[in-house]
């Protein structure tokens, strides 16, 4: 019997083997009963899916799972960025939404992503509980659903398009009368995902020049994870340099990641974007607040608010955390270093299309590209440079590690450790200012190190050091 275990960014399986239409049904219905018995229910539920095989059909599903409980559901009327459920579940006063989407994991993938009424990634009391309903009734199931026509005349399932209101909100929040008068040329590349038809679409709306590359459905995403990282983007990088364009933008499965591509064909990394991005919302657009960060995040970030004055919140691995804070209005943006980042006045979520837009808006207002804008920062910053490297391990070495971890450092790669973070893994600071973490995966043996140091050859020092002491 599978076991539903909601991680990060909620449930995920792969389809056929533990991701199937009975387990959807019973997740869901776990989500109906944890809605009722918190008095929420008669708000209503958001259901939205991504391009992967069958996700509408699995949402289909859910929705009737949800109407049989007497939960009316907002059936998106096709695919959906996973920002997009999040904006509308605000703009309903819903008590929540789901998502059948898997993000940016393999095509074999797919999974449930459940946001309450603050419209964030819910916090882990909350899939902590869902998680122990749905395994109660994985042994005993006790489902309610009406056919979905039977819903539908009942009003208990409402078939709804999502572009417009989120579009016209993006609209308030970009300057999109600077960036048509600086009539740029973009390439977009969606990875076959949800954002066809969004961010293209303000483009095409605003009249700005841009091409499209892998703008149709594919449940197989190219043959690869449809991940907007340096390595799934080279043929955006391609056709950036090839067309002469100014910027190449792109996003991943379900859109709440981003990945950037200069005007040059170099990848700009998400740590270096959601630096740019402080330092250009408190200096140009005079946005007021602090900081949000994962621990794993690049400390530039850090830098950069100490510039301006401004509070830093270093935060656990998981946007939920970065939402919270955006939800109580206490940051300006809130980003992780895996390509999630969101800003003051928007919803509590990483918002990939957002990112991509902003950061064109950046180069437009700048004139110049992020290269140069990021050389400038260092400047008054001095340099940062991140590594994450990837290490699986025997069993033997995973718990020779977690005991070396338990006993503490002192130094590492000659340097002495000065501080200690234990909010998520073991990040080490030290004498200056460059720092290591390792994190360790819960379900499989696998480590994180994640570097920072201030030159290319203090880096790989330094993570050669890291992989030593955890392998060792």
């Amino acid at each position: 019997m599978a076991t539903i275990k909601f991680g990060t960014s909620g449930w995920r399986a792969i389809i056929a083997d533990e991701f199937t239409v009975e387990n959807v049904r019973v997740v869901a219905q776990a989500i109906a009963d944890y809605l009722k018995d918190k008095g929420l229910a008669h708000k209503g539920l958001v259901v939205g899916y991504d391009t992967r095989f069958m996700s509408e059909y699995f949402a289909a599903r859910a929705a009737r799972v949800f109407a049989g409980n007497g939960v009316k559901v907002f059936l998106s009327d096709r695919d959906v960025p996973t920002p997009v459920v999040s904006w509308e579940i605000l703009r309903r006063g819903a008590a929540g939404g789901i998502n059948i989407t898997a993000s940016h994991n393999p095509p074999e993938y797919s999974g449930i992503k459940f946001s309450p009424d603050w419209g964030g990634p819910a916090l882990p009391e909350t899939t902590s509980e869902i998680e122990a309903r749905a395994n109660a009734l994985m042994a005993d199931p006790k489902v309610s659903e009406l056919s979905f026509d039977e819903a539908k005349y009942r009003g208990l399932i409402e078939v709804v398009s999502m572009v417009k209101p989120y579009l016209d909100d993006l609209r308030k929040k970009v300057d999109f009368s600077l960036i048509e008068a600086k009539s740029p040329r973009i390439a977009f590349d969606p990875l076959y995902g949800t954002a066809r038809g969004y961010l293209d679409r303000l483009l095409s709306e605003t009249g700005i020049d841009h091409t499209v590359l892998h703008d149709r459905r594919d449940p197989y995403f190219g043959g690869h994870r449809p991940e907007p990282a340096e390595e799934y983007l080279e043929d955006l990088s391609r056709v950036v340099v090839d067309g002469d364009y100014v910027i190449g933008l792109a996003t991943d499965g379900d859109a709440d990641r981003f990945g950037i591509i200069d005007k040059n064909g170099e990848f700009i990394t998400p740590n270096e974007m959601i630096a740019l991005a402080l330092d250009y919302l408190i200096r140009v657009k005079g946005y007021k607040g602090g900081v949000a960060r994962s621990v794993a995040t690049t400390h530039l970030i850090d830098r950069v608010a100490a510039l301006h004055g401004r509070e830093v919140f270093e935060t656990p691995v998981g946007f939920k955390f970065i939402g919270e804070l955006i939800a109580q209005d206490k940051i300006v943006i809130g980003g992780e270093e895996s390509a999630g980042l969101t800003i003051k006045g928007h919803v509590p979520e990483k918002d990939g299309i957002l990112a991509c837009l902003l950061a064109l808006e950046m180069v437009c207002s700048e004139g110049m590209s992020l290269r140069k804008q990021l050389e400038r920062l260092f400047e008054k910053t001095g340099k940062v440079l991140t590594r994450r490297v990837n290490l699986t391990l025997t069993d033997e070495q995973k718990d020779a590690l977690k005991t070396k971890l338990a006993e503490g450092l002192a130094e590492i790669g000659g340097k002495k450790v000065v501080k200690t973070v234990t909010i998520d893994g073991h990040k080490f600071i030290l004498d200056d200012g460059s720092w290591l973490l390792m994190r360790l995966s819960g379900t499989e043996p696998v480590v994180r190190l994640y570097v920072e140091a201030g030159a290319a050859d203090d880096l790989m020092a330094l993570s050669n050091a890291g992989e030593r002491f955890i392998t060792g």
